[in-house]
């Protein structure tokens, strides 16, 4: 899979779809039946540059070392479908997933699951961009059509965006339009800006008149790829958390190296080779050093960004429809809670990171 494979990469998507009551009643049952002890795991990823670690991680056995450490088992299954990866956690087939800080809030957390981000392994860093024609500058984006999926985390970058040239999204109109025909619709004449993610920005950006005007590089670490799992999971079964980290962070430590061979083996799993997987990890910034991803967790930043997150999906009505506001779903840091207080569904979780680092020492 290339960067300018057009069937790579799954879209980062948010479901907008309501969720039943009869898929509520379940998920309740299942995270009340997920808080008990147990010795057997299920965590699913799916196709991203970020996410690739977790093929490795699986296929070397790294996965079952550490399990076998905590004398327990965890099954990690790759979905091919990255929303359908999210929905298979959200109604408690899995007890975790691999996500987007926006997604964990707007699925899993608006659907009432109470959700650790256990590890924050990296965030968009030119991955995502806004291309327009005919222009270099940013502020020509005014008065425009943009393609883009809507209510994804592609649309909250380009509100990001667009504040940064005291614009707001009252001055573009949206189009929404699938990741999967971003590259194809480009030369039309009716195309006017898209914005759109790796691979599918780089084939647009190889393109006739197409200029690249913002990526998500101007916005380090807001565009968040994490690891996710049920709260009450992990309460019950701290070891399942002990073990995801030291997995993790071993092949951290092998990316941190250069280890050819291991990212060789993380390209073919892309679908790509290694010139191509480097490529795409360059536009992506790997929390390899675990003291650093801790110290993420720990910032003013990240509840800051989680609040403009919370703002956006409230706004676009992404927390549901009994959302009073965009502080109805608390989300905690150790720096404190954005909203509610008492219905806290999404929380940052560094101590099993700092315990990892403590154990290396």
């Amino acid at each position: 899979m290339t960067r300018s494979s057009l069937t790579a990469l799954p879209a980062r998507l948010v479901l907008t779809t309501a969720i039943s009551a009869t898929l509520l009643t379940g998920m309740l049952a299942t995270s009340n039946a997920s808080a008990q002890e147990k010795d057997q795991f299920n965590v699913c990823w799916s196709i991203y540059a970020g996410w690739m670690p977790w093929s490795y991680a699986d296929t070397q056995g790294i996965v079952d070392k550490w399990a076998d450490k905590y004398d327990i088992e965890i099954d990690v299954v790759q979905v091919n479908d990255y929303v359908e990866s999210i929905n298979q956690y959200t109604s408690g087939n899995v007890d975790g997933c691999a996500m987007t800080n926006m997604d964990a809030l707007t699925l899993p957390a608006a659907s009432g699951v109470d959700s650790t981000a256990l590890i924050i392994n990296d965030y968009s860093n030119g991955n995502d961009g806004v291309v327009l024609k005919g222009s270099d500058d940013l502020a020509e984006i005014e008065g425009r059509k943009v393609n883009l999926v809507q209510f994804s985390v592609s649309h909250y970058f380009l509100a990001r965006a667009l504040e940064t040239v005291g614009l707001t999204e009252r001055d573009i109109q949206t189009v929404n339009t699938s990741d999967a025909d971003m590259v194809a619709i480009y030369p039309n004449d009716d195309i006017e800006a898209v914005v759109t993610w790796n691979p599918q920005l780089s084939a647009i950006d190889e393109l006739n008149d197409s200029n690249v005007v913002f990526t998500s590089r101007n916005l380090p670490a807001e565009i968040l790829d994490m690891m996710v799992v049920n709260t009450d999971t992990l309460a019950a079964n701290p070891d399942f958390g002990r073990a995801l980290v030291g997995a993790w962070y071993e092949v951290m430590d092998e990316i941190e190296a250069d280890n050819q061979e291991a990212l060789s083996q993380m390209a073919e799993a892309a679908g790509t080779d290694l010139a191509g997987y480097k490529n795409q990890l360059a536009a992506t910034y790997l929390y390899t050093d675990p003291q650093e991803a801790a110290e993420l967790m720990h910032s003013e930043g990240l509840l800051s960004t989680m609040q403009r997150v919370a703002e956006f999906s409230y706004k676009h009505g992404l927390l549901g429809e009994m959302a009073p506001s965009a502080e109805f779903i608390g989300i905690e840091t150790p720096q404190g809670v954005f909203g509610d207080e008492n219905n806290i569904q999404l929380r940052f979780d560094p101590t099993y990171t700092e315990t990892y680092i403590e154990s290396q020492q």
